[in-house]
């Protein structure tokens, strides 16, 4: 039997816990068109100061190839950040004019010295469907730096109305 939480949403692996600090880091594509919601949920552990990581939330228009483009609608984000997450945290909420980007987690120009969750929520119908666009992905350009561990997950909302 699923449990309630698995029989509303499906969790996608997006990147595999990788150092996001020496390259660029590109998440997997994952179809959202007919999900009733995306929660996207990054974990970052701490790094250097001044390798403050940014977040590109990107549409895309094939599974893979085809185009790539901002989704422009990220205007507030969940934020947990301490020096090490260790379950007395409290959520924050961030607001930012909408934008695909996050710069610098938390906005203290500390974020790559904190051990940090970032809860980003997707609305499918912000995607732009008319024009074939479907799936999402995350971008995390090179923070810089030597070590900088993180993965990436996504949480489907099923949508028992969205076609097979």
């Amino acid at each position: 039997m699923i449990g309630e939480l698995l029989g509303t949403y499906d969790i996608v692996n997006v990147l595999t816990p990788v150092n996001l600090g020496p390259a660029a880091n590109q998440g997997k594509r994952v179809l959202i068109a007919h999900s009733a919601w995306c929660t996207l949920v990054i974990h970052k552990a701490a790094g250097t100061a001044g390798d403050d990581p940014t977040i590109d939330v990107q549409q895309a228009n094939a599974a893979s190839g085809g185009t790539e483009k901002d989704l422009d609608v990220v205007d507030h984000y969940y934020l947990k950040a301490e020096v090490t997450l260790d379950g007395d945290e409290a959520w924050v909420k961030e607001t930012q004019t909408a934008a695909s980007e996050i710069a610098d987690p938390g906005g203290d120009l500390t974020s790559a010295e904190e051990e940090q969750i970032i809860v980003i929520e997707i609305d499918p119908a912000t995607l732009d469907i008319a024009n074939g666009f479907k799936w999402i992905t995350i971008d995390i350009p090179d923070p810089g730096g030597t070590q900088l561990g993180g993965w990436l997950a996504y949480l489907k909302m099923t949508n028992p109305t969205a076609p097979a």
